[in-house]
C-alpha cells in the first residue's frame, strides 16, 4: 500500500505505477547537476495553483522548442560545483572552469536576449520567471580578455605573459636551428638515420639514435624506446637552451596562475548573483528534460478542474505504448471518467482485457499530472489534484515479513481505511483475490462500501459479481467493461463505462481448447442464474451499443434540420428586406414613366391652349392622366404583395412542418432511451406503420427529397427504385405520392443548374477541391452541415485522406465531429494530426 506522506511509500508508489522509470528518463536528459537532483527528489504537488503553474510552464517550453528557432539550442553547463569553493576561498579558477563560465554566461545572456523580445509575451510564465535574473557582461568582457576563441589563455592577457611567451618562441627557434645542425652531422657520418627527425619529450629537444651508436654523440640518454633499440640523447650543445626553455614554461604557469588569481578576485564580488543565475539556468535544464520527454510520448496539458472531476480523453499508457511500438503494434486509447456523482470506476472484464491497463494509466497519468510532466491524452483532457495516493498492485507476498498474498492485500486496506478521505485516489487491482471468493467477495463489498460512503475517488478492477451488483445500486460507483470480440474470442482493450463486464471464461475456454465437455459441465455446475446473467450482460451491452448509434444519428440530423432553419429564417429576412427594395424601385419607376407621360401631356394641352381648344377638353385629358398614373401605383403594390406574401407563407409552413417531424423524433428518442435498459434488441425495433402501398407505386423518403417507385414489398420493408439505384427501408420510413407528383419532381430535378458543381468535369471538380477545411469560429450547428458537404465532396473526387482543423477550445465541437464522423458511412478511421502540425486541434480522417 503506498500513501504519499513517506519517501519510502512514495518510492513504492513510484514503483509499481512505473513512474521511476519517466523520473530515470527525465534525470537523463537533464545536463546540470542542480536539475538531476530536482529529477530524482521533486515529489508530486498536492497545491492545484502549483500543479497547473507546473504543468504552464512545461507547455510554454513545448511551445519554443517546437516553434522559436531563435531561442538558443538546450547547453546548460554546470558551474555550481566549482563557484561554490571560490565562494568559500579558493585561490583561483582554473582554465577549465573559466571556458565552462564562458559558455554559461553567453548562454545566460542569449536566452535572457530572447525573453527581451516582443514575441516572448507569448510565454508569460517564463517571461516572469527570467524577469529577476541579470546578465554579466562585465565578467565576460574580462574573460574574453583572458581567453582566445580556441579556449586557451591569450598573449595579452598580460604584458609578463606576453614577454615569456616571445622569449619562449626565440629559445625554441635558437634550440631547433642548433639540433637540427647536431642532426644532419649525425646522418652524414651514419649514426643515424637519413629519414630520422627531432624528437620532444617532456618538453625537451631530442636526437633518437641506435643504442649501438649512442656514445658516439655527446649528450644526456634522456629515454629509450620500449624494445631498447632506439636511445634518445640530449645533445650536450642544446642543454642549456632546453633548460632555459623549462624555465620559461614554469614562468609562463606562474604568470598564469597570476593572471586566473587577479580574475577570480575580481569574479567574487558576483559569485552570489552568478549562482542565482546558475540556478535559473538548473531550472531551465530541469524544465526543458521533463518537456523533451513529454514530448516523446506526445504529451500535452490537461484541464485544470476544479469541480472535482478527471476527464480523461484518449489516454495512453506512455511505457505500454513504448513497448508495443517496438513490435509494432499500436496502443487502444481510453476515455476514462471520474466525477463528484460517479466517484469510483469498477472495472470487470476478461482476464488480459486490459483491465489493469485501465487503472495504471489512470494513476501514472494523474501522478505525471501532479508532478508537471506532460500527459500523453487529448488535451481536451481534464484532471483535479488529488491529496493522497493509495495503490494496491501486485500480489504483494513478502517472505521476510511472513506475508502472504491476501494478507498483503489486507495490510493494504487496512491502510486505505486508515487514511482514504473525500480527496484520496484508491486504484485496487483484482479486488478481493487471493482467498476463498465467498469471504473475499464479502469482505471487499464492505470496503468499497466504507470507500463509497466517504466519497473517495478510485479505479479498482474485480471478477467478483457482487461488487458488479453494488455499482449498479449505487449512487457513486460505476460500473466499467473491457470490451470482448464475442466472434473472434479476443479482447479489444475498450473501454465502455456504464455496464458491468463479462469475463467470458466459458469462451475463452473453448477458444483454448478445453474440451467441450467439461465447458458443458462447468455451466451446468455454476447454475442457470449464472450463465443467464452473463448472457443479459451481453444483451444490455448490445441493447446500449443500438441506442447510443440512434441517438447519434438523432442528435445529427436535428442539427442539420436547425441549421436548415436558421437558413430559411435568413431567407425570410432576406426576402422581407427584398420586398420592401422591389416595391421601393417599382413605385420609383411607375412615377419616372407618369411623370414622363405626364410631361409630353402637358406639352399637348399647351400646344392645344395655343391653338384655342376647349378648357372642358383640357380638363378631361388631365383627369384621365391622373387616373391613369394610380392604376400602375396600385397595381405594383397589389403584384409584389401577392407574390411576397405567398412566399412566405410557404417558408412559415415548411419551418412548422419540420418543427413537428422533429418533436416526434424527440419523443421517440425518450421512449426509446427508457425502454433501452430493460428491453432486448427484439423489443427496440420501432412498430411498422400501416401504411397502403402497393408494388409500382410512387413514394418520397421522409426528411429527403428522394422520389422513387416501389419494386418489393416483404413484411414491413420494401425497395424503391431511385434511377438506377435500389434503396432499401421500411414502410415507416416513406409516404405515397401521386404519379401526377412524381412527374412533377422529375421534372424539376431535370431542369440543369447553371450554378450546380455536378455539371463540371471530375477532373476539374479534383482540382479545386482542397483536402482540409477549417470551422473555427463556427457554431455547431454551422459546423456539422459544412463537414457533411466537405467529406460528401472528397469521396466524389476520391479523395483518400482529409483534414478538419477545429481548434482546441475546450474539446465541444471536436467531440460533437467527431461522434458525427463514427456514424458517416466510408470513414475508415480518424485521429489527431501529428502534435507538432496541429496536435488535438486538427481531425485527420481516412476515407
Amino acid at each position: 500500500m503506498i500513501i504519499f506522506a513517506a519517501m519510502n511509500k512514495r518510492s513504492i508508489i513510484e514503483a509499481r505505477l512505473g513512474f521511476e522509470r519517466l523520473r530515470e528518463a527525465v534525470a537523463l536528459k537533464t545536463t546540470t547537476e542542480y536539475a538531476a537532483y530536482k529529477a530524482s527528489e521533486e515529489g508530486i504537488s498536492t497545491d492545484a495553483t502549483q500543479v497547473e503553474h507546473r504543468q504552464a510552464i512545461c507547455d510554454e517550453m513545448r511551445v519554443i522548442r517546437m516553434f522559436e528557432a531563435s531561442f538558443p539550442e538546450p547547453s546548460y553547463i554546470d558551474c555550481i560545483p566549482f563557484l561554490v569553493p571560490l565562494k568559500g576561498g579558493q585561490d583561483y579558477i582554473d582554465l577549465e572552469s573559466l571556458v565552462k563560465l564562458r559558455s554559461s554566461l553567453d548562454l545566460l545572456r542569449r536566452i535572457l536576449g530572447f525573453f527581451s523580445t516582443p514575441s516572448s509575451e507569448k510565454y508569460p510564465l517564463l517571461k516572469q520567471m527570467s524577469s529577476s535574473v541579470i546578465s554579466f557582461p562585465e565578467v565576460l568582457r574580462r574573460i574574453d580578455t583572458i581567453l582566445d576563441r580556441f579556449s586557451q589563455i591569450k598573449d595579452s592577457a598580460s604584458e609578463e605573459l606576453f614577454a615569456i611567451r616571445k622569449a619562449i618562441r626565440e629559445q625554441e627557434g635558437a634550440a631547433s636551428r642548433k639540433i637540427q645542425s647536431i642532426l644532419r652531422s649525425a646522418a652524414e657520418e651514419g649514426l643515424v638515420d637519413e629519414e630520422a627527425t627531432v624528437s620532444v619529450r617532456d618538453g625537451k629537444l631530442l636526437i633518437p639514435i641506435s643504442s649501438a651508436n649512442k656514445r658516439k654523440i655527446r649528450g644526456i640518454v634522456y629515454d629509450e624506446s620500449a624494445s631498447g633499440k632506439t636511445s634518445f640523447i640530449e645533445p650536450i650543445e642544446v642543454i642549456e637552451n632546453n633548460n632555459r626553455l623549462r624555465q620559461l614554461h614554469l614562468d609562463e604557469q606562474r604568470e598564469i596562475i597570476r593572471i586566473l588569481t587577479l580574475f577570480t578576485d575580481f569574479l567574487r564580488p558576483y559569485i552570489d548573483d552568478i549562482l542565482s543565475s546558475e540556478e535559473f539556468m538548473g531550472e531551465l535544464d530541469f524544465i526543458d528534460a521533463k518537456c523533451a520527454v513529454g514530448m516523446k510520448y506526445r504529451g500535452g496539458k490537461p484541464v485544470l478542474n476544479l469541480q472535482g472531476e478527471v476527464l480523461l480523453r484518449q489516454a495512453r499508457h506512455p511505457l505500454l505504448e513504448e513497448a508495443l511500438k517496438r513490435e509494432g503494434k499500436e496502443i487502444v486509447p481510453l476515455d476514462i471518467t471520474l466525477n463528484s456523482q460517479k466517484r469510483i470506476l469498477l472495472v470487470s472484464g476478461p482476464n488480459a482485457g486490459g483491465k489493469s491497463v485501465a487503472l495504471k494509466t489512470t494513476g501514472l497519468l494523474q501522478y505525471m499530472y501532479q508532478w508537471g510532466l506532460p500527459v500523453p491524452a487529448s488535451q481536451a483532457s481534464e484532471m483535479m489534484v488529488f491529496n493522497r495516493f493509495f495503490v494496491d498492485i501486485g500480489d504483494g507476498q513478502s517472505l521476510d515479513n511472513d506475508l502472504s498474498t491476501y494478507s498483503s492485500h489486507l495490510l493494504n486496506m487496512k491502510e486505505v481505511l486508515d487514511g482514504a478521505d473525500e480527496n484520496s485516489l484508491v486504484l485496487i487491482d483484482e479486488f478481493g483475490s487471493g482467498t476463498e471468493p465467498s469471504a473475499g467477495g464479502a469482505i471487499a463489498e464492505e470496503i468499497l462500501s466504507v470507500l463509497d460512503n466517504r466519497g473517495c475517488y478510485g479505479v479498482i478492477t474485480t471478477h467478483y459479481s457482487n461488487l458488479k451488483f453494488y455499482a449498479t445500486g449505487s449512487n457513486r460507483v460505476i460500473n466499467g467493461a473491457m470490451l470482448f470480440d464475442i466472434r473472434k474470442i479476443s479482447p479489444e482493450f475498450k473501454l465502455e463505462i456504464g455496464l458491468p463486464g463479462n469475463s467470458f471464461a466459458f469462451e475463452l475456454a473453448r477458444k483454448m481448447g478445453l474440451d467441450e465437455a467439461v465447458v458443458k459441465g462447468a455451466e451446468e455446475r455454476v447454475g442457470k442464474d449464472y450463465v443467464s446473467i452473463e448472457r443479459n450482460l451481453k444483451k444490455i451491452a448490445r441493447n446500449r451499443k443500438q441506442l447510443e448509434e440512434r441517438l447519434v444519428r438523432i442528435k445529427a440530423t436535428d442539427r442539420t434540420l436547425d441549421s436548415i432553419t436558421e437558413k430559411y429564417e435568413k431567407e425570410l429576412s432576406e426576402i422581407k428586406a427584398l420586398r420592401k427594395q422591389i416595391i421601393d424601385e417599382a413605385k420609383e419607376q411607375a412615377r419616372d414613366i407618369v411623370n414622363g407621360a405626364n410631361r409630353q401631356i402637358e406639352n399637348t394641352i399647351r400646344q392645344i391652349k395655343e391653338s384655342q381648344a376647349q378648357k372642358e377638353r383640357t380638363a378631361a385629358a388631365r383627369k384621365e392622366l391622373r387616373d391613369f398614373k394610380d392604376e400602375i401605383d396600385q397595381r405594383a403594390v397589389s403584384q409584389n404583395d401577392e407574390l411576397i406574401s405567398r412566399k412566405m407563407a410557404q417558408i412559415i409552413e415548411r419551418k412548422k412542418r419540420q418543427q413537428e417531424r422533429r418533436e416526434k423524433r424527440e419523443a421517440a428518442a425518450e421512449i426509446q432511451s427508457h425502454q433501452a435498459d430493460v428491453a432486448t434488441p427484439e423489443q427496440h425495433k420501432p412498430a411498422p406503420e400501416k401504411v397502403e402501398i402497393a408494388v409500382g407505386a410512387f413514394v418520397k423518403v421522409n426528411g429527403t427529397d428522394i422520389v422513387g417507385k416501389v419494386i418489393e414489398l416483404s413484411k414491413g420493408n420494401l425497395q424503391v427504385a431511385v434511377g438506377d439505384i435500389v434503396y432499401k427501408t421500411k414502410l415507416n420510413q416513406v409516404k405515397p405520392i401521386s404519379n401526377a407528383s412524381a412527374k412533377d419532381f422529375y421534372k424539376a430535378a431535370s431542369r440543369p443548374s447553371t450554378t450546380s458543381s455536378s455539371l463540371k468535369p471530375m477532373s476539374a471538380q479534383r482540382l479545386e477541391f482542397k483536402p482540409s477545411i477549417d470551422v473555427r469560429g463556427m457554431r455547431l450547428e454551422e459546423a456539422i452541415p459544412a463537414v457533411s458537404r466537405f467529406i460528401d465532396d472528397a469521396m466524389i473526387v476520391g479523395v483518400n485522406q482529409v483534414s478538419i482543423l477545429h481548434g482546441k477550445g475546450n474539446g465541444v465541437l471536436k467531440e460533437e465531429i467527431r461522434k458525427y464522423l463514427k456514424i458517416t458511412p466510408g470513414i475508415i478511421s480518424f485521429a489527431d494530426e501529428h502534435i507538432e502540425r496541429g496536435g488535438s486541434g486538427i481531425t485527420i480522417v481516412n476515407l
